[in-house]
């Protein structure tokens, strides 16, 4: 269930470079018509980014990318370490993985925050992991590079 529950997160996490690959419009759109700013394209193309390295298991590049002390919540509720998330990344595989509604809020010159909402299949059947989800994630500038610190997936309907 451990397991199952990371899956989950890694699902939340992973996967908008998929839509990406397939529909990049959609990927990089915000609800409204206005144009992105150069921040927002920088962070929505980062979490594209951790959702291609997820389906190619790049751990490397999740290493990179996730803080020291980033931490998630899943979408049962329960938290889970950076260690855990990158130990799970292996056995993640995702057919579906369809992000919407994307938004940036700048915090301040160093910490935004990106939502979304998405729609998430795995390959194997998971009666565990929610098909809708409100993905929240915080990431922080740290010398020149955004890192994520947090994110949490909450089941929608």
């Amino acid at each position: 269930m451990k397991s199952a529950l990371t899956i989950c997160l890694l699902a939340a996490v992973f996967g908008a470079s998929f839509l990406a690959l397939q529909e990049p419009s959609h990927a990089a759109v915000p609800s409204s018509s206005k144009a992105l700013s150069p921040l927002a394209e920088q962070l929505i193309a980062l979490e594209n980014q951790l959702a291609d390295a997820q389906k190619k298991h790049d751990r490397d590049f999740w290493s990179r990318t996730l803080t020291a002390d980033f931490f998630s919540i899943g979408a049962d509720g329960k938290a889970h370490s950076r260690e855990e998330i990158l130990g799970d990344l292996p056995s993640t595989e995702l057919a579906e993985y369809r992000p919407y509604d994307m938004q940036v809020v700048p915090l301040n010159d160093g910490a935004a925050v990106v939502t979304y909402d998405v729609i998430i299949r795995m390959v194997h059947y998971d009666d565990e992991t929610p098909r809708y989800q409100r993905i929240s994630s915080i990431w922080v500038k740290q010398g020149s590079d955004w890192k994520l610190k947090f994110q949490q997936a909450t089941a929608a309907r």
